[in-house]
């Protein structure tokens, strides 16, 4: 196993250095930062690790120790914080504070997540959107991809399902058969059971962290979509479907009334249908803006994979199973971490990321591809700026983040002082718990000479 993690994390190693070093020449990036869905590492470090990292010197357990009991003693987070930092070329663990305490993760539930989703369904699989005619109506089938949008974006990364591209299809197809006027129906039937998880409360919803899920939805259910945590929308199948009727007008085709909800007709092929992103894209995109919907439906995809249904609950099993044969045990509620509910452990965390390093498991190292890079992408860019006493760690640190009322988690991959890969993770759950203060430790990793 230790020779699996080995070949795993040097082809991780390798990769970050080659990005590190290249990063160097680069010091005052903030105006070169790409768009918020490229999940590719950057750096920002001026002094980056050279060197293969099988070479670096091994971390002596007991001076990492020294190095960061002070700081975990003085984060001000005295109950409820644990810690777990592994090697990241053997897997040894290297560190252990209370790392078999299950905690609340917050959104480093994302992680395993991810790793369920690419195991049970796969990286390319993707979701479709379908449109399908029943007699003279026209019916706009929701398949579960919340990353559905109205028009082409040329420039955008990754390419999304739109539908634009549905309509013009759809308008293609009806006028082969002659159809030159319909009604637009509308089946958001696909997820059973509740639109809210258990644990979720009202407030993530108000707030724009996430929109009830359903099967049909344009944007995440986004009002304004080049917001992350934008205002929802109250009807999101609904918002969906008129804007499928709008572009199909403007492809040509007469559309009489309103959308109305309606039951496509069993066994009926689409006339037309859009594919979303591949699951790995997905998986990026949901890991480094820590987008709570498609994690959900990430959730449900594996869910469907497994034969389950794709609810909260079938999610939830789902995501269970896939970690339990992975050897990991979790206890989730839903896959975006908004749940209070959900509980996993430090140790936990660290061996899916070394899972989803292992060569044997190609399917799975988009969970790391998309970790956030400290002051550069994702849920990491305003942390470990030139002004926090974590700056050092600047593109150095790749980790997901983790935030509730209470709740702070950091699990990821950083360098050490001399170049040795480490895989950490970080929770707390305390009042008293903020990122700042689990930056700080992993800035300790950084900074540690500790052979």
């Amino acid at each position: 196993m230790r020779q699996v993690r080995a070949r795993a994390l040097l082809a991780l190693a390798v990769l970050n250095i080659f990005v590190l070093v290249a990063g160097v020449v680069a010091l005052d990036v903030t105006g070169s930062r790409p768009p918020a869905a490229m999940a590719y590492p950057v750096a920002l470090a001026e002094d980056a690790p050279a060197g293969a990292p099988q070479d670096a010197a091994r971390v002596d357990p007991e001076r990492l120790a020294d190095k960061l009991d002070d700081p975990m003693a003085e984060s001000g987070i005295s109950e409820g914080l644990s810690a777990y930092v592994a090697d990241g070329i053997t897997g040894d663990p290297l560190f252990d504070r209370d790392a078999d305490e299950v905690l609340v993760p917050a959104s480093t539930t994302k992680i395993v997540t991810a790793v369920a989703a690419l195991h049970a369904a796969g990286p390319d699989e993707r979701v479709h959107t379908d449109a399908v005619l029943d007699g003279d109506r026209v019916v706009l089938v929701g398949g579960g991809d919340p990353t559905l949008t109205a028009e082409v974006d040329p420039d955008r990364y990754p390419r999304v399902a739109t539908l634009e591209e549905l309509a013009e299809d759809t308008a293609t197809a009806l006028a082969e058969q002659g159809v030159t006027s319909v009604s637009v129906g509308y089946d958001d039937t696909l997820y059973p059971g509740s639109d809210m998880a258990p644990g979720w409360k009202q407030g993530y919803v108000d707030e724009g962290s996430v929109a009830p899920v359903h099967a049909l939805m344009l944007d995440g259910g986004r009002v304004y979509p080049e917001q992350n945590y934008s205002q929802r929308v109250e009807d999101p199948p609904q918002v969906a479907a008129d804007a499928f009727a709008e572009q199909l007008r403007a492809a040509g085709v007469d559309v009489t009334g309103d959308p109305e909800p309606a039951d496509a007709p069993d066994g009926a092929e689409p006339v037309a249908t859009v594919a979303s992103a591949p699951f790995s894209a997905l998986v990026e995109m949901m890991m480094i803006e820590s987008d709570n919907n498609i994690a959900e439906a990430m959730a449900r995809q594996a869910a469907i994979a497994r034969g389950l249904e794709p609810s909260f609950e079938g999610g939830s099993e789902a995501v269970e199973s896939v970690l339990a044969e992975l050897g990991v045990e979790v206890r989730v509620d839903d896959g975006s971490g908004l749940s209070v509910n959900n509980r996993i452990t430090a140790a936990s965390l660290v061996e899916v990321l070394l899972l989803a390093a292992d060569p044997d498991r190609p399917d799975l190292y988009f969970t790391l591809s998309g970790l956030p890079t400290a002051h550069f992408t994702g849920t990491l860019t305003d942390r470990y700026s030139a002004g926090s006493s974590a700056a050092g760690a600047a593109g150095l640190v790749r980790a997901k983040t983790g935030t509730l009322n209470g709740v702070s988690t950091l699990a990821g991959t950083v360098y050490d002082a001399d170049g040795r890969l480490l895989v950490f993770a970080f929770m707390a759950n305390n009042p008293a718990a903020s990122g700042g203060a689990l930056d700080g430790l992993a800035q300790v990793l950084a900074d540690c000479g500790c052979s």
